[in-house]
């Protein structure tokens, strides 16, 4: 028996405001994957990809974005290949450092609200975390310039972490809290994913909520990202990928054993192409943040004298770069069975996802590839 229509209208008015978003974002994929992108267009992109696949991830999500809104999504081969589970735009991929944007997305909503500053000592938020020689901000955190280091190349225990940890921010601090720092902060361009998991300690003692809670609260709802979530190995995930490496022979093989429950700012959620184009739709259209606060999340930190020039390149949690001409924006990401990267043009409002269950696999070349396209007249 159908529902009556007034019945329906009243649950769609007890539905709160993230609810709605998400509902119209399904809509809009919906009608997204009908297929407005030019044939010739999609054509082109189709064969990048299996370029790309040509002895590459066992499996490809793409989606597209232009004029600020969701254009096209694709999946290519096999997400799971003991059980011949093809890809869709559904799947749910680790986004390895593709983290990084989301949490500094986070951070500029609470900047943007007055509730944290990213020039006061870290201790402000976070006071779990030792003092060290210097006094390091937020802002040195987001554009990795916060003295923390990455992770440790003599310990393989920790870049292949089996240990599980229900508090993330308090399990990622016990790796590196009491570790001296790399460098002096503010001084040197340092890559750290552990830098993160302290952004994600100063979002928790601004906001006074969780780190995973504040998130899922205010990018994720608001953005209509209704599938992502951490990547929880306890918990049954549906359209989870299976994640894949080569061997040294060549051969496609089950990847190395993680629980990135101890990195999720910087490291460890899952999320689909559906689900980042989404991101990239909300954040093109000012949904998440003011146009003022993206462009000081975009803007290059300005490197020391004595630092190469090339590390300018890098923003407060995003990269910046160029691609045929026009400013681009994004970020890549590599771990155990994972390949992924994001991008946009913000001042032609377009957008890129590429993600690849095998770690090792280039995604940039492959979004950057799909970019060019979409530029082209």
């Amino acid at each position: 028996m159908r529902t009556p229509l007034p019945t329906v209208l009243r649950r769609l008015l007890n539905f709160n405001f993230a609810a709605i978003l998400a509902l119209l974002g399904l809509l809009s994929l919906a009608q997204a994957q009908s297929g407005k992108l030019s044939a010739d267009k999609t054509a082109r992109i189709e064969s990048a990809v299996a370029k790309a696949m040509n002895g590459g991830a066992p499996g490809v999500a793409i989606a597209v974005v232009e004029d600020g809104e969701y254009e096209w999504s694709k999946g290519f081969g096999m997400a799971d290949l003991e059980n011949q589970v093809p890809v869709t735009p559904q799947m749910l991929f680790r986004l390895a450092s593709v983290s990084k944007p989301i949490t500094a997305t986070a951070a500029m909503e609470l900047w943007e609200r007055g509730r944290l500053d990213l020039e006061a000592p870290i201790q402000k938020y976070c006071p779990a975390f030792p003092q060290k020689s210097s006094p390091i901000t937020t802002r040195e955190l987001l554009g990795h310039r916060g003295g923390i280091r990455h992770y440790r190349s003599d310990n393989d225990d920790e870049i292949n972490n089996t240990r599980h940890f229900d508090d993330p921010i308090a399990g990622g601090l016990q790796f590196f809290a009491n570790d001296p720092l790399v460098a002096d902060p503010g001084t040197k361009f340092h890559y750290s994913t552990q830098g993160f998991t302290l952004v994600g300690c100063a979002i928790q003692g601004a906001s006074g909520e969780k780190y995973v809670d504040f998130v899922t609260a205010n990018v994720f709802q608001p953005a209509g990202m209704t599938n992502t979530r951490w990547d929880d190995r306890f918990a049954i995930i549906p359209h989870r990928t299976s994640f894949y490496s080569k061997s040294p022979t060549g051969t496609i093989q089950n990847a190395e054993f993680l629980d990135s429950s101890y990195k999720i700012p910087g490291g460890g959620w899952l999320s689909s192409a559906e689900d980042l184009a989404r991101f990239e739709i909300a954040i093109l259209n000012d949904r998440l943040l003011k146009k003022s606060t993206t462009a000081a999340m975009w803007t290059p930190q300005k490197p020391p004298a004595d630092e190469n020039a090339r590390r300018s390149d890098y923003a407060l949690g995003w990269g910046v770069g160029d691609v045929e001409g026009a400013k681009d924006v994004g970020h890549g990401g590599g771990q155990q069975g994972t390949s992924t990267f994001i991008m946009m043009v913000p001042d032609q409002r377009k957008g890129v996802v590429v993600l690849m269950n095998m770690n090792g696999a280039d995604a940039s070349s492959l979004a950057t590839a799909i970019m060019t396209i979409l530029l082209s007249k």
